[in-house]
This record gives C-alpha cells, structure tokens and sequence, in this order.
C-alpha cells in the first residue's frame, strides 16, 4: 500500500522519468513496476547523463533483474553519489518506497545538484535562483519548496519572467491559487516541454505540500531556462568586463587630467621663479621674499601630494591592467610618470636659484642702504666742518696787520693746512662711497650729495679719541656682523655712540636667541623625519606580519607624521622672523629650513607610496589566491637580492634571483621577461612586478576568446550583434558603452546596423583607445 505521500511523489517522479525517457522513444506506466527488470532504469541513465552504461543483461530471471539494477546503481554511485539504504533486491521486489528513494537520488544528482548560483549549490542554488528571478513580481516571496509555491503566483513570474508573452501576469489574483496553478502548468506543458507532475487541487488542499515533488518539478523550469541562463551568464561576463575596462579608462582619464594640471602648474610657475629683475627698494625686495615663502607654504604643498597622487594613481591602474590581462598603460606623449618627475625636478632647481637670488638681492640692498646712511652722515659732518672756513680763508685781513699779527696768521694757515692734510683720507672715503652708490644706486639724494661734495675741496677730521672706546665696546661684542658700522665716526656726531652701541647690541642678542630658538626646534625636527624614513623601509620589508598588519602599522604612522605638521609649521614662523631679522646664518644647526621642507615632502611620498604598495600587493594576493607563506617566500628571495635595500632589483640581481629560483635564461628570454616586469623600461624590478611575474599563470582572468564566444551567446551564434540585442541584453549603461565604441560589422549577411563585437572584443585587451 502507497501513503498519501508515497501517491503524489509517484505522479511527480513518473511525469519526470517520462520527460526524459520519451526522447529514447518510451515511457514507463507504473514506476513501481517498470524499473524492476532494470532496462528502463538503465535506458534513463544514459539519456539523463549523455553516457553509456555497460550492455544490460538479456535474460528475465530475477539474477539478469538484480544484475541490471547493480549496474545502473554502480553507475549512480561512480557520479559520488552515496545510495543510503538502497539495494537491487528491494528495486526488484518492487519496494515503492525504495524506488521513488532511487528516483529522488537521481533528480537530485543529475536535475538539482549542478545548479550553482554564487558559489551556492543543490537546493541553495536553486531556491537563490528562484529568489532571483521573482524578486520584482508582487505578492511572490519565495522561501521554500512548500508553502512558497502554494497561491501559483511564484511559478507564473518564474514564467513570466524569461518568456513574458505567455503569462499576463497583472491579471493574475493571489485569491486564485488553483486557477493559478493551472495555468502555470498548462502554458508549461504546452509551451516548455514540461509535463504536468502536480495537482493544483493537492497543493492549495495541503497544508505543507511535498517539497521533493516541488523541487523536481521547479527544477525542470531552471533547465528549461538554460539558454536564458547561458545568455545571463554570458552578459554577466561581459558586464564584469567592461566594467573593469570602465573602470580602467577611469583612471586613465583621472592621470591625464591631473598630469596635464600639474604639468601646466609647473609650466606657468617656473617663468615666475626665472625672473631676476631685482627691485630698487627694501621693501619691495621684501615683498617678493614674503610671495616666495606662500608659494612654499601655500601654493606648492598641494602640488606635491597631486604628484605624488599622481605615482600612486599609475602604480594602482598599472597593477589592475596586468590582474584583469590587460597591456600596460602608456599615457599621452610627455606626460610619462619620468617626464613629471624631470619637470619637477627643474622646477626645484629654479626654485632654489630663485631663493638664492632674493637673499643675495636684500644682503645687496642692506649693504647699500648702509652705504647712503653713511654717505649722507659723513658730508653732513664734512659740510659742517667747512661752514665758514672758505669765508675766513678768503679775508684779506693781513693786508692791514702788523707782523705780529701776521706771524699768527700764518702760524694759523700752516695748521690749517696740517688740519685739511689729516683729512685727505676722509674725503677719499666719501668718494669711494660716492662712486659706489652712483654705480649700485643712483639715487637723487646721493647724486645731490655728491655734487656739494665735489664742489667743496675741503677734507673731514677725523677724532680718534671719540672712535676708541666705540672699538673697545664692539671687539667685546662677538656676535656682530656690523663691525665696520659701528667704527664709522659720523654715527657718534648725531647721537651718543653708548646709545648706539647698546641698541645694536640689543638687535644681535635678539638675532641670537632666534638663531638659537630655530636651531632648537630643527635638530629635533631633523632627525625625526630621517627616522620615520628609516622606519617606514623596515616596515615594508618585514616578512614577518601579515599585508594588513603591515597596513595598519603603516597607517599608524602615517597618522603621527600627520600630526607632527604643526612642529613644522612653527618652524616656518620662526624662519620667517629670522628671514625678517635679515639672519641668513645659523651655526648651531645644520638643518635650514629647505632641508627641513625637502624632507617633510620626501616623508609625505613614502609614507603613501608605501602604503600604495601595500595596497596593490594586497590586490594581486586577493586577485590571484596568493598564500601568506608564499608571500613570504617572495619577500625573502627579493630582499636577499635587493642588494641596495631600496625595495628594487636591478637587471643583473633580478638574473641572479631568477636564476637561484631554477630559470634557465638565455639572453633573449631574460630580455622578454624585462619587458614583463619592467613594461615602462625604469631599470628597476619592483616587488609588485616581482610578485606579478612569479605568479603570473596562477590566475583566473577572461581572455578576449572568452568575451567573444560571450557575445557569440548573445547575438544567437551570429558573428555580429544589433543594437536591439545589446539593449535587451545587457544594463543601459554597458550597452551604450558598447554601441558607441563597437565599429560596423562588414559582410555579406550583415543587415544595416550590425556591429563588430569581434574586434571589439579583441581591443579591450589589446592596445586600443578603449
């Protein structure tokens, strides 16, 4: 006797069994019978599974019966599948329940269990697969292979779904199940070649309906939906294509934007920087130091991360082109990663000259401004000294004196004489001053000057005992670098020289504490950044921890470097107080603030080329099932000929490590694998290229023949593909791509609008604009 359930499996399994046994031209009647002689069971598992099994045994005793069923049940179990239970005797026998167990082993070994939908499979596969492709019909939420089905709806959007002309699905109503189901099972029958293996009125009447009958029965829609499948699976590959390729093309464009900004800057920048015209005053010299230091703390920082984003942004696409099987991106003429880095380094050669030139400029201009002080003090003292001597000379006073009288005079006019001889050398020194500012400065206030100076011919004294304790107090004072100043006499005739003295020594004890205070600070600054330098390598060399660890403790210092700005900020004050001050010297430090700058930005690119680094090798790990210890083994051989401990190899210590790791290389093949691992001719084998290579046939990447015979799924075996198709097939977005870069397909079958996808396929992996 069959339970109730035994009697609806019976029906689904028969209808099944049938559906393929008719294409061997039979058919069986009474499952529970026609199995037991073990042909039909045969004859099933040769069309189900496209093999053949060993000739079945002709004669009609129950050992020929027995011998038949073992061989279809060897066969079974030679596709892994374990027969629980299962004997030959009981199919022989009849056994209701064992047979439909068999059947049931069968469905799900050659029906269920190859279904497979992200990474799931069997029942799982099929129940997402489901899910799937219900997921936009209202009132369908499929959970399960029971209660999920019972209203029909769910079985109508699977249909609806991959062929909407045969259901309406807006005129279906959930309070119909049965009418449901019966269409369902109608528009199946007649138009998908699947059986009726249900009754509408058994699963609405149950309260859990037979969930092994469901299953085989949904199991025949998955496969009567395989070309659908294989079109969605051919578009999904396609999708997963472009969209690398979209991806790529993204970066590409970002690089030669962001090349073409920073080439641009630097293009407008350097003429600035050129431009030695020096300006007549102080202050205006000043102010062009003043523009020089904003473009140092402004304007030029922001350039050097874009160029260093730029490196960045060619390491990572370079790494992505070479794991999607991709050549290598060249970009435009003169905007190689090599031709920034030259034009940078121009633009820091100018840029140095200039700062150069504006301090040798203001030195030049303190020196002169010195120089018309002097001058102007030096003729007001000579001016004074002849006020009325040319007068007294030129009276005529001895005409009427006695020769006492005269004696006196001339006694008078012989010391007068001796007098202006003493000054001889004061008035050379007026006009060496004269002509000096007449070549470096031609002011009007020293060519007037001048003129009352060569008009007059008459010479300065010269007071030694006033200038005599002005030289005891300046030999004490070790720090000044205006000796020569303070000697000169005139500054004494305007005010009190200890007053003088005092102030001057006053600016060199403030000049000295910021000597002192930058000094400080840059000693402390200095020896960090070469420090985090030196402990940036070692982390990117150590083999002992994981890429992430690696990463994490690389970000760790990339946020303290981040943090330690404002000590570097400080230090820009106090070099612009000195620079102000006029201090251009500091023997307590070696460390100026260029040096200081040049290593903040040196330390800003490694910390993020590093971590890049880490990044692209954490791509390549992911992308390729790269293990751990194998990555290790990797860092051990290319540290150990990394003789330079640079994170490079040279040509001759890459030979030599490839040759240590069993490669017999000619120079021809060494000569091909150069332009594997360096395809930009840098000289150099970096690690990601190293890893690139050694691992190059270990992963799993589309290839063009597999996006064209893709494509060839699609366009329904035709060597070109419309318009239409692509919409249909593909989402808007990747179909647009495709139509506006696909070229005219040319031949003799092609109808007007067909397009190339052969050799649009070919180009994506190719050199090409794509």
């Amino acid at each position: 006797m069959c339970g109730k359930k035994e009697k609806k499996g019976i029906k689904t399994f028969t209808a099944w069994c049938n559906s393929h046994l008719r294409k061997a031209g039979t058919q069986i009647e009474n499952i529970e019978e026609d199995f037991r002689n073990g042909l039909k069971l045969m004859l099933l598992l040769e069309v189900i599974s496209g093999e053949r099994l060993p000739k079945p045994d002709k004669g009609k005793m129950r050992f020929h019966k027995i011998a038949n069923v073992n061989k279809a049940l060897d066969f079974i179990c030679s596709k892994g599948v374990k027969l629980v239970s299962i004997g030959a005797e009981e199919i022989v026998d009849g056994n209701v329940k064992m047979t439909l167990g068999m059947i049931w082993t069968i469905i799900l070994r050659f029906a269920i269990q190859d279904i497979s939908v992200e990474e799931t499979s069997a029942k799982e596969g099929l129940l997402l697969w489901c899910q799937r492709k219900t997921a936009p019909y209202r009132n369908v939420n499929v959970q399960n292979f029971h209660i999920s089905w019972k209203d029909g709806l769910a079985l109508c959007a699977l249909i609806h779904r991959h062929r909407p002309d045969l259901i309406d699905y807006s005129k279906l109503r959930k309070d119909d199940p049965i009418g449901n189901l019966n269409t369902a099972f109608e528009v199946a029958e007649k138009f998908l070649d699947i059986p009726r293996m249900l009754d509408a009125e058994d699963i609405v009447n149950t309260p859990k309906p037979d969930e092994k009958a469901i299953m085989t029965y949904v199991s025949c829609f998955y496969h009567a939906f395989a070309g659908a499948e294989q079109a969605e699976t051919a578009a999904n590959r396609i999708c997963k294509v472009l969209a690398v390729n979209q991806e790529n093309e993204k970066l590409m464009e970002e690089y030669e934007k962001l090349a073409s900004e920073l080439l641009e800057w630097i293009r407008r920048t350097i003429p600035w920087l050129e431009n030695r015209v020096a300006e007549q005053t102080m202050r205006a010299m000043q102010q062009k130091l003043e523009d020089f230091r904003d473009y140092r703390r402004v304007h030029k920082p922001p350039r050097v991360q874009e160029k260093c984003q730029l490196e960045i942004n060619f390491n990572t696409l370079q790494t992505k082109l070479r794991l999607s099987n991709r050549p290598a991106f060249m970009p435009s003429e003169g905007k190689m990663v090599s031709d920034i880095a030259n034009a940078w380094k121009g633009l820091e050669q100018v840029e140095k000259g200039y700062e150069e030139w504006l301090l040798t400029e203001i030195r030049r201009l303190e020196r002169l401004d010195h120089l018309a002080e002097k001058f102007k003090q030096k003729c007001a003292m000579h001016e004074a000294w002849t006020s009325g001597k040319e007068d007294l000379l030129s009276q005529k006073d001895y005409e009427s004196a006695s020769l006492m009288e005269i004696r006196a005079l001339m006694r008078k006019h012989e010391a007068f004489e001796s007098d202006l001889a003493a000054h001889q050398d004061r008035v050379e020194q007026i006009a060496a001053i004269a002509q000096e500012l007449k070549y470096d400065k031609p002011t009007a206030d020293s060519l007037k000057i001048c003129g009352c100076m060569n008009h007059q011919a008459l010479q300065v004294t010269y007071d030694e005992t006033t200038i005599r304790p002005a030289k005891k107090i300046i030999n004490n004072d070790k720090q000044s670098n205006t000796k020569l100043i303070l000697t000169d006499f005139y500054l004494f005739q305007q005010q009190s020289p200890y007053q003088m003295l005092q102030e001057e020594v006053a600016r060199q004890q403030a000049n000295e504490r910021l000597r002192r205070q930058f000094a400080a600070q840059a000693n402390i600054i200095g020896p960090w950044i070469q420090t985090k330098m030196e402990e940036i390598s070692h982390v990117s060399v150590d083999i002992a921890g994981s890429l992430e660890e690696q990463m994490n403790s690389l970000k760790q210092y990339e946020q303290n470097i981040i943090n330690y700005k404002s000590n570097i900020d400080k230090l820009e004050g106090d070099h612009q107080l000195s620079q102000e001050s006029l201090i251009f010297d500091n023997k307590h430090t070696n460390y100026s603030m260029e040096h200081v700058r040049v290593g903040w930005e040196q330390l800003l690119t490694t910390i993020a080329r590093t971590i890049n680094e880490v990044e692209n090798q954490i791509l390549t790990r992911d992308a390729k099932g790269i293990s751990q210890e194998q990555l290790n083994e990797f860092r051990a051989s290319f540290n150990h000929f990394d003789r330079k401990r640079n994170g490079m190899m040279d040509p001759d210590d890459f030979r030599a490590c490839l040759i240590s790791m069993g490669y017999d290389l000619g120079e021809v093949e060494f000569a091909r694998i150069m332009t594997l691992v360096d395809p930009n001719n840098t000289g150099v084998v970096t690690f990601q290229a190293f890893i690139d290579f050694m691992t190059r046939e270990t992963a799993e990447t589309d290839t063009a023949e597999q996006v064209m015979a893709s494509f060839k799924i699609l366009a329904s075996d035709k060597n070109y593909i419309t318009v239409d198709e692509l919409r249909r097939e593909l989402p808007p977005e990747q179909a647009e791509y495709c139509i506006s870069r696909m070229t005219r397909y040319v031949g003799p079958d092609a109808p007007p609008g067909a397009l190339d996808y052969i050799s649009f396929s070919s180009a994506l992996y190719g050199e090409s604009d794509l």
